[in-house]
């Protein structure tokens, strides 16, 4: 067929992956441009697309598979999509601007989107590929857990980080005895300050999960199979499954191995578009202004402007924005967002309620919010990532901020606040919020 023919014919639209960020941006691309590309997918997984952020549910038992699908097969026939399944795509030509799978499928395209997502770090220590050792990234990782679970014995989950202690929960939901192991000295320092990191750790405690932090992975030992993980200070801790939840890497090898820029992720502009015009990359795989991402809404946007840009709308650029974190453990409530790092420029408004498991803290840049963390009760989240974002002046508000947007009004008379130089708020008990 000629070039000008082909003009006229829909283009031909290919992505590699499967997963969330893609899923949305097709979304968009159906309503912006119907009918605009001739969508084919390439999913190295066996399976539909799924919502990740709900793994944790189904490896507790709260929820199955099926509620956890965003696009049913009926879908992408409905929308004229061809979906490979367990197809995982080994090469890039983009000379032939083709590209072909580990099952000898070879598609051209016009625009392709690459959505590799990212791929979990393995801490090189002796015994990491011994049977029982897991990552926890999908849907394969979650049902070989459940098997391994069945024994019921002992979990050990290297990592104390959102996704280690969601794997933690959800072991423990199974009824296996977990042990968490985390290399820093609180849980979470990432997101957490110290105090809201021990608070988070008595909370995991209480639901009989063992935590033990400052803890240095040596070699995960066993004859055959997992027997134990043992540590710098020479103690084993016991174990029929370990589970790594250290961290994950941008997957962008296969962009790599095709000549197209990588650092940390597949190098992308404003606009997703890799160092090849016609390539744009999206998701955990991508790396926009330096940075990458791991958390839903920052790939959400890269989703929206991809979308736009392949409808022909060029102006359309990513943006960056905080990302509040939230823990999927039901029953610990925990908000995260933005920096509170200690700076001579900086102040904080701290409130505790020990005996409630309550803990607040703001911290402030030039009458800004800059970072917020909430324990305990976090339904003023949304409100302080609002005066954070929009960089209200809270000057005004100073007096009552900490209490949230209920109490914007008036303080009750008899609530008890220590000013210390009008910088720290501290609360031991919330009396006033009671009565």
């Amino acid at each position: 067929m000629s070039h000008g023919a082909r003009e006229h014919m829909s283009e031909k639209l290919v992505i590699i992956g499967n997963g969330m960020a893609p899923g949305r941006m097709l979304e968009h691309l159906f309503e912006q441009a119907p009918g605009r590309y001739q969508v084919t997918i390439f999913n190295a997984e066996p399976r539909v697309n799924y919502d990740r952020i709900m793994l944790s549910p189904v490896l507790s038992g709260e929820k199955s598979f099926e509620e956890i699908v965003i696009h049913c097969d009926g879908w992408y026939t409905k929308n004229g999509v061809t979906l490979y399944k367990g197809h995982r795509i080994v090469a890039i030509d983009r000379a032939a601007k083709t590209v072909t799978s580990d099952r000898c499928v070879t598609e051209p395209y016009d625009r392709l989107v690459i959505a590799t997502g990212s791929v979990p770090f393995i801490i090189p220590v002796p015994g990491s590929s011994l049977p029982g050792v897991f990552t926890y990234r999908d849907l394969d990782d979650v049902n070989a857990m459940l098997l391994a679970a069945q024994s019921r014995a002992k979990a050990v989950v290297i990592g104390g980080g959102l996704l280690g202690l969601e794997a933690a929960a959800g072991l423990n939901a199974r009824g296996m005895d977990v042990t968490v192991l985390h290399v820093m000295p609180t849980l979470m320092e990432r997101q957490l300050d110290p105090a809201a990191g021990y608070l988070l750790q008595t909370a995991v405690e209480e639901r009989g999960i063992k935590v033990m932090t400052q803890a240095n992975t040596m070699a995960i030992v066993g004859d055959g199979q997992v027997e134990g993980v043992e540590l710098a200070d020479g103690t084993v801790v016991p174990a029929t499954l370990v589970v790594m939840a250290v961290g994950i890497r941008p997957s962008a090898g296969l962009a790599k191995e095709a000549g197209i820029a990588v650092n940390r992720g597949i190098v992308v502009d404003a606009g997703m578009r890799t160092s090849d015009a016609s390539i744009f990359a999206l998701g955990e795989c991508a790396e926009v202004n330096g940075q990458v991402y791991g958390l839903v809404a920052p790939l959400y946007e890269m989703a929206r402007v991809a979308a736009r840009q392949l409808s022909g709308d060029e102006s359309a650029a990513f943006v960056h924005s905080d990302t509040p974190t939230k823990l999927k453990v039901t029953g610990i409530e925990l908000f995260s967002l933005g920096d509170f790092a200690d700076g001579q420029d900086r102040q904080e408004l701290v409130l505790r309620d020990a005996a409630g498991g309550v803990y607040k803290r703001l911290v402030l840049k030039d009458d800004r919010i800059i970072g917020t963390v909430l324990f305990g009760e976090t339904a003023d989240g949304a409100w302080f990532n609002d005066l954070k974002k929009r960089r209200v002046d809270i000057s005004e508000l100073r007096d009552n901020l900490i209490f949230g947007q209920a109490y914007q009004g008036a303080l009750p008379d008899d609530a008890q606040i220590c000013g210390c130089n009008g910088l720290f708020i501290a609360l031991d008990a919330l009396a006033a919020r009671a009565a």
